[in-house]
């Protein structure tokens, strides 16, 4: 049930079908290349998480960048208008 719910974006994907796409795979790159395939793509997996976590981390610093100026001039704002009263 896990399986058919983590891959609803797919539509449906059922037992027989990825036992099928299984059994491909196995003819197509055999046994002792599948394992070398997963370990690829859990690698370009965790390094595009990695870039995508930095990125994140960028627009987060630069949003607390642009609202720490924006605090810093309405001050000064305020400081200018209460010398001028």
């Amino acid at each position: 049930m896990l399986m058919t719910t983590s891959l609803a974006f797919i539509g449906g994907l059922g037992g027989p079908e990825i036992a099928v796409i299984f059994v491909v795979v196995l003819l197509l790159f055999g046994a002792k290349k599948i394992p070398e395939l997963a370990r690829g793509l859990g690698k370009s997996m965790g390094e595009f998480k990695r870039a995508r976590d930095e990125f994140e981390d960028e627009i987060k610093m630069a949003e607390m960048d642009v609202s720490t100026e924006t605090e810093a001039k309405e001050a000064k704002h305020k400081e200018e208008a209460s010398d001028v009263s």
